[in-house]
């Protein structure tokens, strides 16, 4: 698993999955009419983790998210909000991801403090690319995880060793191209919106910034993010893990699809250049 709030949990390794899946003593005649007398109770009762809590749970957190990227967009005016906001999403992803128990509280304040950056974010690229971007990087991530939801539900896509070690070389490339991209355009050295990403670079008789082709390969990595992602929350609901982590993993999909909407943000931005 590459995304760090699964990773950390062992809720969620493929261990505990197969232990949950391992074959059970065989019991007694005895025991077998004792079991059969009583009925049978879900994992809802059991206090166990379900795909429909962990849905219902996804959605709550995703509401508040939205709620707060509309303060963001009304407030977006102000860029100290979106940085203060920023600032505070990513204290408590840290918290959420290092804290041993899923707390509801910090992972709805999360939801909503991202929520606000995202909109004060969205806002800004709105007002100087085309104000149409946002609304097309919307409809872009919903395709992106609906394509994907569809695909892992189906069994034609699925995790595996060999991806996910070359998922994790390309995500740290990346990573690392950022960070000096970042510090590049903190001292100074470039200039640009986007930095070494509106380097132009010629191919195929055509010309276009370095960010395109390494935004699809981003938003790429991250649409395999989700794969792991969704994988991880089929080895809780599998393994019998508690109901409280539905949270953990609601939380994990807010981070993985936040980071999808704003590469695909960034790559739109891109292409269709500045006002």
């Amino acid at each position: 698993m590459a995304n760090p709030v699964f990773n950390r949990n062992p809720i969620f390794s493929a261990k505990a999955a197969a232990r949950a899946q391992a074959a059970p003593p065989v019991p007694t005649a005895g025991q077998l009419a004792e079991q059969y007398a009583v009925p049978s109770p879900s994992q809802d009762e059991m206090g166990r983790m379900t795909y429909e809590d962990t849905i219902v749970k996804t959605a709550v957190s995703f509401g508040l998210l939205l709620a707060g990227a509309v303060v963001g967009w009304l407030l977006g005016a102000y860029p100290i909000v979106t940085i203060g906001a920023a600032l505070i999403g990513f204290v408590l992803a840290m918290v959420n991801i290092f804290k041993r128990e899923p707390s509801p509280a910090l992972i709805l304040s999360y939801a909503v403090f991202e929520g606000i950056f995202v909109g004060g974010i969205s806002m800004l690229y709105s007002v100087v690319f085309a104000s149409g971007i946002v609304p097309m990087a919307v409809f872009g991530t919903l395709g992106v995880v609906g394509v994907t939801l569809a695909l892992f539900a189906s069994g034609k896509v699925r995790a595996s060793k060999r991806a996910t070690q070359i998922f994790l070389v390309a995500l740290v490339g990346a990573v690392a191209f950022s960070l000096v991209n970042f510090g590049l355009m903190a001292t100074g050295v470039t200039t640009s919106m986007f930095g070494l990403r509106d380097i132009p670079i010629h191919l195929f008789g055509l010309t276009f910034p370095l960010g395109v082709p390494l935004g699809i390969l981003v938003i790429l990595l991250a649409a395999y993010s989700l794969v792991l992602d969704f994988d991880a929350i089929k080895r809780g609901v599998t393994a019998g893990a508690p109901r409280k982590y539905a949270w953990t993993a609601a939380f994990g999909l807010m981070v993985t699809v936040v980071w999808l909407y704003l590469e695909i943000l960034r790559l739109l931005a891109l292409i269709m250049g500045r006002r």
